[in-house]
C-alpha cells in the first residue's frame, strides 16, 4: 500500500528533521519546506495527503498560505504554532485549517493527531498487520494488542518496541539496530533502558516472564520475537 505523504511547511529546520524522522518511522513519506515559495513549488509538483503547517513564515504567514491553498485543494492541514491566542486559533479553522496544534508539543500528541485527521479523511488502511502469537495478537497497523481477548495498555515506546519485533519476527535483532531504529539514530538512551523495556513487555505477555517463549534473547546479538507459523 503506498505511503502517506506529508508535507511540513516550517522555517525551523532543527523540528522539521526531527518530526520527519518520527513520522516516517510510522510509514508515512515527508517532504519538508522552509518557506511559502518552496511549499507552492512542492505543491504544483506533487499531491500531499496532509500538510503540517507553522504560522510565522519567513516570507508570508501560514494563513495566508492556507487561504491560497484552499482556492485550489482541500487537504487536510494542521496548524502547528507557538501563536496561541484564541484569535489565531479562530482564523485558522476558519481560513479552512482542519486542527490546530500549539507549540510546544510532544511527538506523541503530533503522531496522534496525524492519524487522527487521516483516518477521518482517507478511512481506516484494509490491508491491516495484524501478528499473532500465543494468546497474544498484534495489530500494528491500528496499535492495538490483546492477550487472552482482553486489552493490553503499552506505553507509546513499548509499542514501538514490540512493533518493531513483529515486523522482524524470527530474526535476531541486534540491539544496537533496536535502539536505532525504535528511540531514533542521534538518541542518548542507553542500552539498559532497552534490557528494561524488553522486560516489561515479557512481563505483559509472556505467561513466564523469568522464562519467556516468544520474546527471546539471543546471546551476544540482541532479542527475536520467536513466532511459531
Amino acid at each position: 500500500m503506498p505511503k502517506k505523504e506529508i508535507l511540513i511547511i516550517d522555517d525551523d529546520e532543527d523540528l522539521s528533521f526531527i518530526i520527519s524522522e518520527m513520522l516516517e518511522s510510522y510509514g508515512y513519506s515527508v517532504t519538508c519546506a522552509g518557506n511559502s515559495e518552496k511549499a507552492f513549488e512542492l505543491l504544483s509538483e506533487n499531491s500531499y495527503h496532509l500538510i503540517l503547517l507553522d504560522i510565522n513564515l519567513p516570507d508570508t504567514t501560514g494563513f495566508e498560505l492556507c487561504s491560497e491553498l484552499r482556492r485550489v485543494s482541500t487537504v487536510p492541514v494542521i496548524f502547528a504554532s507557538a501563536r496561541t491566542s484564541e484569535t489565531d486559533r479562530i482564523t485558522g479553522f476558519d481560513i479552512g485549517g482542519d486542527d490546530f496544534l500549539p507549540k510546544p508539543y510532544s511527538m506523541k500528541e503530533l503522531l496522534s493527531r496525524v492519524n487522527a485527521l487521516i483516518r477521518r479523511t482517507y478511512g481506516f488502511s484494509q490491508e491491516e498487520k495484524i501478528v499473532s502469537f500465543g494468546n497474544v495478537t498484534v495489530n500494528i497497523t491500528a496499535r492495538t494488542v490483546t492477550r487472552n481477548g482482553e486489552g493490553v495498555s503499552l506505553s507509546l515506546r513499548e509499542f514501538d518496541l514490540l512493533a518493531y519485533l513483529c515486523e522482524h519476527k524470527n530474526t535476531a535483532v541486534p540491539k544496537e539496530k533496536l535502539l536505532s531504529e525504535v528511540w531514533g539514530a542521534f538518541s542518548m538512551v542507553e542500552p539498559s533502558t532497552l534490557t528494561v523495556h524488553i522486560r516489561w513487555l515479557r512481563e505483559k505477555l509472556e505467561e513466564m516472564p523469568a522464562q519467556p517463549q516468544f520474546i527471546k534473547t539471543v546471546y551476544k546479538v540482541g532479542y527475536m520475537l520467536e513466532v511459531r507459523e
